[in-house]
């Protein structure tokens, strides 16, 4: 699911935006490339120190929309790229996925795992 052009750009710095919906109302919230972990099983992990909306709206309404890219990695026609993502969202506090961030960001509170059903380049 995941193309080498997307794990180029996940290697250089930029702006991550999740988007969750819900009661007819969108919230977005960044994080950043060098945060993300992908999992053998092709899941995002995020780690949440706050994300407190995001979570409220990933409990009624677990779709998700995800935004990252980078303008040190060529495009289709231009330097810069940048992926659209689109899945379901849950927030973990246990676990071994939730362990392992834990080890990489002492910071988080909670680990949002991604799980991605499209992933397409959109520059």
């Amino acid at each position: 699911m995941f193309t080498e052009k997307f794990f180029e750009v996940l290697n250089h710095e930029g702006v991550v935006s999740i988007v969750t919906c819900a009661n007819n109302e969108a919230h977005v919230v960044n994080t950043w490339n060098s945060y993300l972990i992908i999992t053998e099983e092709n899941k995002i992990l995020i780690p949440a120190a706050a994300m407190i909306k995001t979570e409220k709206n990933t409990n009624a309404n677990p779709k998700v929309k995800l935004t990252l890219g980078s303008k040190e990695v060529m495009g289709f026609k231009y330097p810069g790229t940048g992926f659209l993502l689109e899945g379901t969202a849950k927030f973990l506090r246990d676990g071994d996925n939730f362990n392992m961030m834990k080890e990489k960001c002492p910071f988080l509170t909670r680990t949002l795992e991604v799980t991605v059903t499209s992933c397409k380049q959109t520059l």
